[in-house]
């Protein structure tokens, strides 16, 4: 959780080309955060910038905003625009940012971070459509296609379009919890948190042998955490072989069936940390982890700290 003195300052960088859709993302999902975020839209030069549209934005602030910011969101911009060298513009209003604000790219936005040598060593993620490109171009970058987002440090990169959603809910819920996170999504209209990756999104050949998808089992799967689910489990409730329902599911949803599991436990696990004070076994066994070594470990591995460390900062926030 981030502490901050008041609203926290979000700059949101507009370049141009800009997607229209993505660059209102920060500011309708922070902005229906009760007024935790202060959000702002920048320019690298002050003066409007040309949309994906047929039309053309008009800014409010120059580059000086990101003086001032503690969270800079640079939004995307179509392949055509993606740039093979750093505009100087682009460069100067980048080197404004403060060594301790948190950076966060939408989608292609990741090619700007990473030609400004921002990505090199880090994880990061952008659309799964442009993802060999920014291999060829990036290779000092560990570029993940599979996911929604990632986060690494300071910096964080998600994938194409609505996954700014995604990310923005995600600061929220970083900084102020599930419940705050929960709302937002509410009021947006969204879901709190989508399953698995972008593979889900990547189109995929017709199943041949006609058998229905995997979404019913997840569904079924939700309900029953706290059971020792196995995969013979999910796929005898898919009617599906061990073989076919693998391999469709992770078709599906982009991780494996296992992988799946743990992260929904783990995401169940961080509410009932959040808003219960039951004890961190019981938590364990309440979302399908056999003991609470196992829960410690699966919550390290996933957001580096314990349960107590975890419940400890989301209590003060209550």
């Amino acid at each position: 959780m981030r502490a901050t003195v008041g609203p926290e300052r979000v700059a949101v960088l507009a370049l141009d080309g800009v997607y229209p859709f993505e660059l209102g993302i920060p500011s309708r999902i922070l902005g229906a955060a009760g007024g935790r975020y202060e959000v702002m839209t920048c320019s690298v030069d002050g003066r409007p910038v040309r949309s994906s549209a047929d039309f053309t934005i008009g800014v409010e602030h120059g580059p000086e905003l990101l003086e001032t910011a503690d969270t800079v969101v640079v939004t995307s911009v179509p392949p055509a625009y993606l740039p093979t060298e750093l505009p100087e513009a682009v460069a100067a209003a980048l080197a404004r940012i403060r060594p301790d604000a948190r950076i966060v790219s939408i989608c292609t936005a990741a090619f700007v971070l990473a030609e400004a040598g921002l990505l090199d060593g880090r994880r990061a993620t952008t659309h799964w459509h442009v993802a060999d490109l920014f291999r060829r171009r990036y290779p000092r970058v560990e570029l993940d296609p599979d996911v929604l987002f990632v986060e690494d440090g300071r910096i964080l990169t998600s994938a194409g379009a609505a996954a700014g959603v995604d990310i923005c809910l995600h600061l929220v819920r970083s900084d102020h919890g599930s419940a705050l996170a929960n709302f937002v999504a509410r009021c947006c209209v969204v879901p709190p948190f989508r399953e698995g990756g972008q593979a889900q999104y990547i189109e995929q050949p017709v199943p041949e042998d006609g058998s229905s998808g995997t979404a019913g089992t997840r569904a079924w799967a939700l309900e029953r955490l706290a059971e020792p689910l196995t995969l013979a489990d999910l796929a005898q409730h898919a009617r599906m072989s061990l073989r076919t329902f693998a391999r469709r599911f992770n078709d599906e949803v982009g991780v494996s069936p296992g992988r799946w599991l743990i992260q929904q436990r783990v995401v169940r696990a961080r509410h009932l940390l959040e808003s219960s004070d039951l004890p961190v076994d019981r938590v364990a066994a309440e979302v399908g982890f056999a003991t609470g070594a196992s829960l410690r470990q699966h919550l390290h591995a996933s957001i580096g700290v314990s349960p107590q460390a975890y419940r400890r900062t989301f209590q003060k926030a209550r």
